[in-house]
């Protein structure tokens, strides 16, 4: 089985089992040469362990998958070589400096001295770290070491970078800055990738299409325009005094275009937002219900996340430093 030419990376039926846990259930999608695609989705959706898989770090239990034309299982040597990874955990030598941590990696990769040189000053240059690159990584910030990782990742030219969870744990302005190193080396080396995150506006900014996974199950698969869209041109957001009643009743108009309650509030997707809410209004009194409170704005992926799982994503805050320290030194490790 060959891929056609645009598609960087199929899967089928891709499924992984943990003795009676599936964490990845059947899933099938393909990602576009060139194309930032993003995995979305919650801690525990099946993320990272999807791109495990496609890494060759994990075997498949059952299912199929290629990147840039090789067998994941077959392939793995053919696949490695193509491909460049930013783990959610930090995997560099703090006790090397930053231009020393990159060329460790061409080392391996196999490039010589000359091509060492020329490529980690491109690399610098790219993600901003040339002035701060004969310092050690113990030294540098959050930010930095993060982008130094997506630095190494790009050493030896991938086809396909895999980001996994890139910004985790940074803060709203470092997080932008990442952002925009991530779009630029898309542009500039043209390079695929494939981007796992649950922050909602990540995923909206960078990727032109992506997939929502929980509980190890694809959901949708679509561009971000027609996802938001899917919602409806504006959500109205809303709460009264009896939902229920009001939702027996409003879901009758054939305006709606999707509805969804979520705790005291009722979000309805429609057209013309505005032109929308006096009628809404109107249907409450008609039914004797008071409108407490009602707004209206376009859609965000976070109303796509709760149309498709009835929910709003689930995010958590990695673990401390001093608690993953203490862990590891109780379980002797």
């Amino acid at each position: 089985m060959k891929l056609m030419t645009s598609d960087i990376i199929k899967t089928e039926n891709l499924t992984k089992k943990f003795d009676n846990f599936t964490a990845v259930d059947n899933v099938s999608f393909t990602v576009k040469q060139g194309e930032i695609f993003g995995f979305l989705g919650p801690n525990g959706a099946g993320k990272t362990t999807t791109i495990k898989m496609l890494t060759t770090l994990l075997n498949p239990t059952d299912g199929f998958a290629e990147v840039v034309g090789f067998n994941i299982i077959k392939q793995k040597d053919e696949v490695r070589k193509k491909i460049g990874i930013v783990f959610q955990e930090p995997a560099l030598d703090n006790e090397l400096t930053g231009r020393e941590n990159l060329d460790f990696h061409a080392r391996m990769y196999g490039l010589d001295k000359k091509n060492r040189k020329t490529r980690i000053n491109q690399v610098l240059k790219l993600v901003d770290l040339v002035n701060k690159k004969d310092e050690y990584v113990n030294n540098y910030s959050g930010g930095m070491k993060r982008r130094l990782e997506i630095a190494r990742g790009l050493m030896h030219h991938p086809t396909v970078l895999f980001l996994d969870e890139p910004t985790l744990g940074l803060d709203a302005q470092t997080r932008r800055a990442i952002w925009e190193y991530i779009k630029k080396m898309n542009r500039d080396e043209g390079t695929t990738i494939f981007l796992t995150t649950h922050y909602m506006d990540e995923a909206d900014y960078l990727c032109k299409r992506i997939g929502i996974i929980d509980q190890g199950k694809i959901l949708v698969i679509d561009t971000t325009e027609n996802l938001k869209n899917s919602v409806g041109n504006d959500v109205i957001t809303l709460s009264c005094d009896d939902l229920e009643i009001l939702i027996i009743r409003i879901q009758k108009e054939p305006w709606i275009k999707n509805i969804k309650m979520y705790g005291s509030s009722l979000t309805l997707g429609v057209e013309k937002g505005e032109e929308k809410i006096p009628v809404i209004i109107e249907i409450a009194q008609s039914l004797g219900l008071k409108i407490k409170s009602i707004s209206v704005r376009k859609p965000t992926l976070d109303d796509v996340f709760l149309s498709f799982t009835g929910k709003n994503i689930r995010i958590e805050e990695p673990e401390p430093v001093y608690k993953k320290i203490a862990r590891r030194r109780l379980l002797g490790r």
